[in-house]
């Protein structure tokens, strides 16, 4: 059979765009992954206790783009939320991102939200550029609750000390004088009603769809006849590492069933001191599910497996440069999503640069732009 388009990948890059080849531009598409379930990362299903749990860890929906929101709203109902995340530092959990209570509770103090800003003004430590995730906090709060908050938990996460590190690593994490403890601030928080396998099963439930999973593109490739082709694997891989390997954290899961209603008082706790682990995620906050058992994960960061997380370093960049001229150099194939740009997303910016592709495919002005 012939496909006007491949799409290599049914996470979220993949399947938006698959969707709006199918449904909008009436494309003949044809969906493939090496996984056997849709979803990317952000696949999720009932385990053998019952209970929801999202197998790549915790997703967490939240935007600042109607329009994002407004697409997704196609496939699924939204259950209202706003991530909250404690961290357990000097024996205690206290909020994060660091704000008025974090700094009362860890030290007994009872500071107003001036008094704060006076105190992380005393214990910031000037820097004359900006360059590292090491020199964004330590400018802001000092490097005393650096080494409590960011140290630890970055070079577990990241296998790198801060100072290794791009700025944009720890400029994604506010710090706040006041007590707002949600993790995001966006306009839109929420979690898809039924799930992420549902919204994803919704999203690809058109006719102008074959989807073929546990299926490799470079087994399948040679016996095909496609016009185009989208690539939202590793952009590395498709050219077969000519320059070198990308480099990735991976991470592993461990997943526990628990004989209690709650395990933790929120979804997740980070853990930047004294556990192997970075973070315990127990799904049902996040999922609203009533269950009379609970699931939580274990996380831990890996330097060797699935490609998760692009690593932020200027030497990193330099590489993907390389691949992206050669890339954009390559007639027929379009790269997006996370692996095959070698960024990395939140999952509304994935939809927005899929979304934005598409108007690129179809040649008109993209609609949708988010940060």
């Amino acid at each position: 059979m012939t496909f006007d388009y491949l799409i290599v990948g049914a996470g979220f890059a993949g399947s938006v765009l698959a969707e709006r080849l199918a449904r909008d531009a009436g494309r003949r598409v044809l969906l493939i992954d090496r996984r056997r379930h849709v979803g990317g990362n952000a696949y999720d299903e009932h385990d053998a206790a019952g209970v929801l749990v999202h197998r790549y860890g915790p997703h967490i929906f939240h935007t600042n783009s109607r329009e994002v929101l407004s697409y997704l709203s196609r496939f699924t109902e939204w259950r209202a939320y706003e991530h909250r995340v404690l961290a357990s530092v000097d024996g205690k959990l206290v909020p994060i991102p660091i704000n008025l209570d974090t700094v009362n509770s860890l030290y007994g103090w009872s500071l107003t939200p001036e008094e704060l800003g006076e105190y992380f003004a005393r214990q910031a430590e000037p820097v004359e550029r900006i360059r590292t995730s090491e020199d964004v906090v330590v400018s802001k709060i000092g490097r005393t609750l650096y080494e409590k908050f960011f140290r630890g938990y970055t070079r577990k996460h990241w296998g790198l000390d801060p100072a290794q590190l791009d700025a944009s690593v720890a400029g994604r994490i506010p710090v706040r004088t006041d007590r707002d403890d949600r993790y995001f601030t966006d306009e839109y928080q929420c979690m898809p009603l039924h799930g992420y396998t549902r919204l994803f099963e919704n999203m690809l439930d058109h006719p102008n769809i074959t989807l073929e999973l546990g299926v490799d593109y470079r087994d399948v490739i040679g016996s095909l006849r496609v016009g185009e082709i989208v690539y939202t694997g590793p952009v590395d891989e498709f050219f077969e590492h000519r320059f070198g390997r990308l480099p990735y954290r991976s991470l592993r899961f461990e997943h526990e069933t628990y004989e209690v209603a709650q395990h933790q008082p929120v979804a997740v706790i980070n853990y930047p001191q004294d556990r192997p682990y970075t973070r315990v995620t127990e799904y049902k906050h996040l999922t609203g599910q009533s269950h009379p058992r609970t699931s939580v994960s274990y996380e831990y960061a890996l330097a060797e497996g699935e490609p998760y997380y692009p690593i932020p370093r200027p030497e990193n960049a330099a590489l993907y440069a390389r691949y992206k001229a050669l890339a954009d150099a390559t007639p027929g194939v379009h790269f997006a999503g996370r692996l095959g740009t070698y960024r990395y997303y939140n999952m509304d910016q994935v939809v927005g640069q899929a979304l934005a592709t598409y108007a690129k495919l179809r040649g008109a002005p993209s609609w949708v732009h988010v940060a």
